[in-house]
């Protein structure tokens, strides 16, 4: 199951870009976060496949969504011109972006190459 997001639970799940400038991960386990908006059309396509992920991987990563039109301070911070957006988060390491709403045989790839995660 995707969970959304706040700020808040970013700086405390994924990385507190307030307290430090260097990258820090504070999660448990490698996550995948989609930058998203509801009136977008490409994130309502992403957003069933981004579910299968979620169950398929479930208890190896974790996945989150991001509301840009709510959390538009978080967007900021990454850069997000457009979207979907979405952010690779390894446990260990430097995290990756890839945007577009790419296929479920992309996002397998990348959750191997870079958050080292296999099914």
């Amino acid at each position: 199951m995707t969970e959304n997001l706040t700020k808040e639970a970013f700086l405390e799940k994924v990385f507190n870009f307030e307290e430090n400038k260097e990258w820090k991960f504070e999660g448990k386990r490698p996550v995948l976060i989609d930058f998203y908006a509801d009136w977008c059309g490409p994130c309502k396509a992403l957003a069933p496949v981004l579910e299968q992920l979620s169950e398929e991987y479930e208890g190896k990563i974790d996945i989150y969504k991001v509301d840009t039109e709510a959390e538009q301070e978080l967007a900021a911070a990454f850069g997000i011109r457009s979207i979907p957006s979405m952010l690779f988060c390894p446990a260990e390491g430097e995290p990756q972006m890839a945007n577009g709403a790419l296929p479920k045989g992309d996002l397998e790839k990348i959750i191997a190459d870079v958050l080292k995660v296999e099914k």
